[in-house]
């Protein structure tokens, strides 16, 4: 298996991922995006790029930001995220741009990727589902679900929200909305809720309760169950 910095290009902009994969594979395999939450790409998107990785997948946890750039404190987070969602169509492009260079890469097989993210993450993967990329799958994580300043195109992927219940980022009329909004743009969506589960349930760091953000070892299990049966299904059918 092979781990290593990897840089593409937004215009002007360098953004610097993480790409892992099986450099023994012969053949071109299918790719996988993912994006990271507000504090940008760290061991978490790592561990899982590698974790897809031994599935058989090239995976590239993306750099939204751009530099390489990871907050240290929830402040410089929250300052990051607002910036890059001030004008969601730069967001946006900043995941076509991972998508496009996962996909111009030999090793991946480019009409079969799929993206998916956690929190901002989640917002970001559903923004590029919105642009009409050409992925197969979407899969946001208790992600934040309110409509970008763009439209929405005819979405390409299959679209899997795995959605926390009493997430207070995205309550049920947000997710309602949303429910709306692929029922106009996609022909094949589906949401997976767990019950009694709040915000950021894949990572064991968020212990905030109060908040409503906690860890749930059951739910983040289901949510892995989920996401692999969903790219398994989705990166292996034939396309019609």
């Amino acid at each position: 298996m092979r781990s290593e910095s990897f840089s593409y290009r937004d215009g002007d902009d360098e953004c610097i991922g993480h790409l892992v994969w099986d450099e023994s594979r012969k053949t071109p395999a299918p790719g996988v995006l993912i994006a990271p939450a507000f504090g940008g790409l760290g061991v978490f998107e790592r561990d899982r790029a590698a974790e897809l990785a031994e599935l058989g997948y090239v995976a590239l946890a993306v750099d939204y930001y751009g530099n390489g750039t990871r907050a240290e404190t929830p402040e410089e987070a929250q300052a990051l995220m607002a910036e890059i969602t001030a004008d969601r169509r730069v967001l946006a492009r900043r995941m076509v741009a991972a998508y496009e260079a996962l996909a111009d890469l030999p090793e991946v097989d480019e009409n079969r990727i799929a993206a998916t993210g956690y929190c901002l993450g989640g917002k970001a993967v559903m923004d590029l589902a919105r642009t009409g990329a050409g992925i197969r799958a979407c899969i946001p994580q208790h992600g934040v679900y309110d409509a970008p300043n763009f439209p929405t195109e005819q979405m390409q992927a299959a679209v899997l929200v795995l959605h926390g219940w009493d997430d207070p980022l995205s309550p049920p009329d947000a997710l309602s909305a949303l429910a709306q909004e692929l029922t106009q743009h996609c022909t094949d969506w589906q949401v997976l809720g767990f019950g009694h589960t709040g915000h950021a349930f894949t990572n064991p760091k968020a212990q905030n309760p109060e908040g409503g953000m906690m860890y749930s070892a059951r739910a983040s299990t289901r949510a892995w169950a989920a996401l692999t049966g969903f790219l398994a299904e989705k990166l292996t059918e034939t396309v019609e």
